[in-house]
Parts: C-alpha cells; sequence; structure tokens
C-alpha cells in the first residue's frame, strides 16, 4: 500500500537512526538498513503511512506503536512469545515503535486478535498492535551473518553466536516434577526440537536439548536462562553444549528423538503424553511466560498460552463480552449450577442460562473476556457428564434474566453475588492455582478427623476409582487421583463445597499430575 517491499533490519547511519544500540542491534551483528530507492527522508514518510494504515491484511510482521521510550526489545519480544516463536525485531529509535516478526502468519493473527480485545501493556503504559505492510524483516543479502534471529547475533552474556545447537539445561528448586515433554513444549517455541535427552548428574535433574540450528539455542538462551518454570521454582539454567549431535538411542520418558519415532522404548517405559501436564505450562500464573519480562498479568498470560496453543479462534468474534456458547451438553444431566462449579475453575460465573428449546446447549456469562477465554481453552472438547463438550465464544453481550413472573424452570441462574467466586479476591492464591482438567484433584479445608479412607469412599461414590492418594499440610490437604480426567471432572463438580461436617466445605480444583500408582502398598508424591 506504501509501496514498499519487504523490510531490511539494521542500523541506517546518520542523525534518524532506525535500531537502537542494544546488544540486539549493534553495527557488528552485520544487520544492514532499510533499503529504499528514495530520499533520505523517507523512513518517517514510510512510518506515518503505516500509522494511518489500520486496515493492513493479515501479515506475520507486527507495527507495534505507543511504546514507552526506554523499552528494551525482551519486553517487546515477551509480547510475542506466548503466541509463538519470534523471528526479528526492528525497533524504531526516537519514534516509540517496532515491528515484530513471528515464524507463521497464523502466530500472528493469534497476537492480534488476542490483543485486539486486551489491550497490551508495557511498564504499565498502554501499546497497540496492528498489521504491518510489510510481509517480512530481511536481512542484508551481503552479509548474512547476523541471520533473522529476534536475539541479533550477539547475546547478552558475552558467548557470541553459538556454534552449537545443542543446550545443556539444569533445573534448580525442582519441587515440582519436570517431563521431557515439559520440556519440548517451552523450548518448542524457540524453534524446532529435534532431540531431548534427560538425566540426573551430582543429585541435580539435568537435560541435553538439540535444535535444527544454532541459531534457535540462542534464541532459546536468551530468553529462557534464569527463568521460573514454575511458581518461584523450577529455575532454569542454560548453557552451550561442547556437542553438535545427541545419539539418541529409545524413545521414552527419558530421551525422545522426534525425528525417528519408530525408535523402540527401551528399558524405559513409554511416556504418557498428558495433555494436562503439558499444557499446564502456559496456564500456571507465576510460570515461565508470566516471570519474563513485560509478559502478562495472571488470568491474562493463561489466556494467551491458551490462544497460542490454537485453542481460542483465530477470528470471528472477539469475545470482549466475556459470554460462551456450550453445546452438545447431556441434557439429562446438566443443570445451572454444575455449569456454574465446572466453568468456576477458570473464571468467576456470573449468570448461566441453559436454552429453553435447546437443552443441550447454555449460556455462561463470565466476569471478563480473559477468564471466557480461559474456560473455553481448557474446557472445550472435555468429557461432562458421558458427553465431549464444545465451548465457545457467544454473539451475546449479556445473559439476559427471565422476566419477572416468567417461570424458565430453573434453567437460568444468576450467580453474580455467589459467595463460592474463586478469584474475586485480589491476589487470591488461586491465580497461582489455574491448571487443566487432570486426573489428579487437590483437595483443601480437610477436617482434621477425616481419613484417607473417608476421601476414599466418598470420592468412589462419585462414580469414579481412585488410583493414588496422599495428605499433605498436616492432614488440611490432599491430592487423589481418578482413573480418567471424565472421573475427576465429575467428583469436582459433585464435591466442590462439599459439607464434610462442621461447617468445613470441601474445596476441590484441577491440578498436575503429581501422583503415581502404588507400588506396593503405598502411594507417594513424585517429588
Amino acid at each position: 500500500m506504501d509501496g514498499i517491499g519487504d523490510v531490511a533490519v539494521g542500523v541506517k547511519r546518520g542523525s534518524d537512526e532506525l535500531l537502537s544500540g542494544s546488544m540486539y542491534n549493534s553495527p557488528s551483528s552485520g544487520l544492514s538498513s532499510i533499503s529504499d530507492t528514495t530520499s533520505n527522508g523517507s523512513d518517517s514518510k514510510k512510518l506515518r503511512v503505516e500509522d494511518r494504515v489500520g486496515d493492513a491484511p493479515p501479515s506475520r510482521v507486527l507495527h507495534i506503536r505507543k511504546l514507552p521510550n526506554d523499552v528494551s526489545e525482551t519486553e517487546i519480544i515477551a509480547l510475542g512469545l506466548p503466541f509463538g516463536k519470534v523471528t526479528n525485531i526492528l525497533t524504531l529509535k526516537g519514534k516509540n515503535q517496532a515491528f515484530l516478526e513471528l515464524s507463521t502468519e497464523e502466530a500472528a493473527m493469534t497476537m492480534v486478535n488476542y490483543y485486539s480485545a486486551v489491550t497490551p501493556h508495557v511498564r504499565s503504559m498502554p501499546v497497540y498492535i496492528q498489521y504491518s505492510n510489510h510481509k517480512e524483516l530481511k536481512t542484508d543479502n551481503s552479509n548474512q551473518s547476523g541471520g533473522t534471529l529476534a536475539s541479533g547475533s550477539n547475546s547478552s552474556d558475552g558467548c557470541g553466536t553459538p556454534s552449537s545447537p545443542v543446550l545443556r539445561i539444569i533445573i534448580d528448586n525442582m519441587f515440582y516434577p519436570v517431563t521431557l515433554d515439559v520440556l519440548q513444549q517451552i523450548f518448542s517455541k524457540f524453534g524446532t526440537v529435534m532431540k531431548i535427552i534427560t538425566f540426573t548428574k551430582n543429585n541435580q535433574f539435568q537435560a541435553l536439548l538439540q535444535y535444527n540450528d544454532p541459531n534457535s539455542a540462542q534464541q532459546a538462551k536468551v530468553a529462557l536462562d534464569g527463568q521460573n518454570i514454575y511458581n518461584a521454582c523450577c529455575t532454569l539454567r542454560i548453557d552451550y553444549s561442547k556437542l553438535v549431535n545427541l545419539n539418541v538411542k529409545y524413545n521414552n520418558d527419558k530421551s525422545r528423538d522426534y525425528t525417528r519415532p519408530e525408535l523402540p522404548a527401551g528399558d524405559g517405559q513409554p511416556p504418557a503424553l498428558d495433555p494436562s501436564v503439558v499444557a499446564a505450562l502456559g496456564k500456571d500464573s507465576g510460570s515461565l511466560l508470566g516471570k519474563i519480562p513485560g509478559a502478562l498479568s495472571p488470568l491474562s498470560a493463561a489466556a494467551a498460552a491458551a490462544a497460542a496453543a490454537g485453542r481460542v479462534a483465530l477470528s470471528g468474534h472477539s469475545g470482549a463480552s466475556g459470554v460462551l456458547l456450550v453445546s452438545n451438553l447431556n441434557e439429562e444431566m446438566v443443570t445451572p449450577h454444575s455449569l456454574f462449579t465446572l466453568f468456576g475453575v477458570y473464571g468467576d460465573v456470573q449468570r448461566v442460562k441453559i436454552l429453553f428449546n435447546k437443552k443441550d446447549s447454555a449460556l455462561i456469562q463470565m466476569a471478563d473476556m480473559n477468564q471466557a477465554q480461559l474456560a473455553m481453552s481448557h474446557l472445550n472438547g472435555q468429557k461432562m457428564y458421558s458427553k465431549i463438550i464444545r465451548v465457545t465464544m457467544s454473539k451475546h453481550q449479556t445473559v439476559q434474566l427471565p422476566r419477572d413472573g416468567l417461570d424458565d424452570q430453573g434453567l437460568t441462574k444468576d450467580f453474580t453475588n455467589s459467595p463460592l467466586h474463586r478469584f474475586k479476591k485480589p491476589g487470591s492464591k488461586n491465580f497461582q492455582n489455574i491448571f487443566p482438567p487432570s486426573a489428579t484433584l487437590h483437595l483443601s479445608n480437610i477436617p482434621q478427623d477425616i481419613t484417607e479412607e473417608d476421601l476414599r469412599v466418598l470420592f468412589s461414590n462419585s462414580g469414579g476409582t481412585v488410583k493414588a492418594f496422599k495428605f499433605f499440610q498436616d492432614h488440611k490437604m490432599a491430592l487423589i487421583q481418578m482413573t480418567t480426567i471424565e472421573e475427576a471432572i465429575q467428583c469436582l463438580i459433585d464435591l466442590h463445597n462439599y459439607n464434610m461436617g462442621n461447617n468445613h466445605h470441601l474445596k476441590v480444583s484441577f491440578q498436575i499430575n503429581h501422583l503415581k500408582q502404588p507400588e506396593r502398598s503405598c502411594s507417594q508424591l513424585l517429588f
């Protein structure tokens, strides 16, 4: 539209320098100036044209405006990380603007759609994101050594350009288990993960991880070194390995070659690819995404990660109203209260309406759009009362209550003032414990006189089978593992807020699978 082709990233000499002198954009990085065939003042003209364009077609290059004066490239990159790999960045010094290139157009669409409803902030200042007219940020063909990295060619630790695509990873403060699949989920944000080998050395969990190219390894190291996988624990310590290739013999829970799925499992057991464990990384408000500078706040970080995983619609309604449409419900079993309890795990449900003429569908109004997206990302495709439910954003802005005097058979309920809302209290620990549906449930507010057998019987009576159980916190809390996620969902619906006597109401929520099946006579935590 502005007559400009692809943009070449780099330093433009002169007073109107395009790139800041950060670690990513030094003259030695080998990146060239923006190519143009017009006069020297064309940069600002291009920018003004771009600034006027609000309806540019989708592009994997995004234009970010209204940035703080001293914003770092790490903070800008953090805006895009929840949605996919950031492959390049161009900051416009003195103009408070930047171009951010993602690896795919789909990732860019997800990012734009998400931020169209949730205004992104950098250092508490709102910033604005739109598609760029440019389709790619290119490096100069005459000097390719800079590559097309978001982090440029020089890393912040002075290591220079890495020669190895293999990273050595040490996990400090490992209070929760870190699986091979969890590592793959985190590190695949920065490139194609080819192989992973995990092992224990000097009483520390370690891993070797191989990318398909050294640049991806460098980008991952810059972004992830020192970050926590889970809230305040499981800290990543990352260095380059001297190895350039990993020799993986088995595909199991200790090693994996993603390029050779035919490899045998060997002596280890084939890994159970539990999606709830893998998906939990991006959902925990205190997890890795929430720790990256400039990243999102608790619930919005989870919703962004869900969007990045492709579980939030890339187009259509923005869902700014926070109203969900749930379909394929078991109309013989479902009630407004059961929907309130299940969807209330991911936000404060305001109103529920089961449709009068289509009782296998319901409208659920959450407190805001963030919570609606979070609930949709976790619950779409889950089984409730033996039926796989479908959760989408609704066109409705609110859920209407029935008119006075109109009997709707109890199909509509107003929960606005419910004392069971989990997220009303600012700073609540519930923000740090948002997990996808899992076969493992976290129980709290347990009376002292309640035994393990009491709880096993209680949960078994909900129609499930208890596989494992563990008390902790002086018997005030427990983890209980059911056979399937569907059973756990049913137990949560039936037993959350269950009166255990003496005004002790049981609190039930989903948890990452920390329990394993009993070995001999007892169950135990993995950590």
